[in-house]
């Protein structure tokens, strides 16, 4: 049975940091490509960040580059993602997320095989 398990959310004022965590067991990791999706109340959940198997390629959404960056360790079953700079607009449940591809680029929501539960982040002004 696949597990995909988010940590590390929690409470940080404007201009902060935090970094999530995601286990996934019950898969080869290698076969999957991996991002972060988050959703705020009562909008849609949106990419945040994607990363290929390799770990060799990262994308961002416009609206966190170069304040996060996404990454990945195989040997761990792990994948990461270090926010900074936080500000209110990043306050949402974030959801780790596993498709099975080799590409790299933009995840998509429509194209996720797996979901974990999320973990909620959120940034006090």
């Amino acid at each position: 049975q696949v597990q995909v398990v988010e940590s590390g959310g929690g409470l940080v004022q404007v201009g902060g940091s935090l970094r999530l965590s995601c286990t996934v067991s019950g898969l080869t990791f290698e076969n999957y490509k991996l991002g972060w999706f988050r959703q705020a109340p009562g909008k849609e959940r949106e990419g945040v960040a994607c990363i290929d198997w390799t770990g060799m390629k990262p994308f961002y959404e416009d609206s966190v580059k170069g304040r996060f960056t996404i990454s990945r360790d195989n040997s761990k079953r792990t994948l990461y993602l270090q926010m900074n700079t936080l500000t209110p607009e990043d306050t949402a449940m974030y959801f780790c997320a596993a498709e099975r591809a080799y590409s790299a680029g933009r995840c998509y929501t429509d194209s996720v095989d797996y979901w974990g539960q999320g973990t909620q982040v959120t940034v006090s002004s």
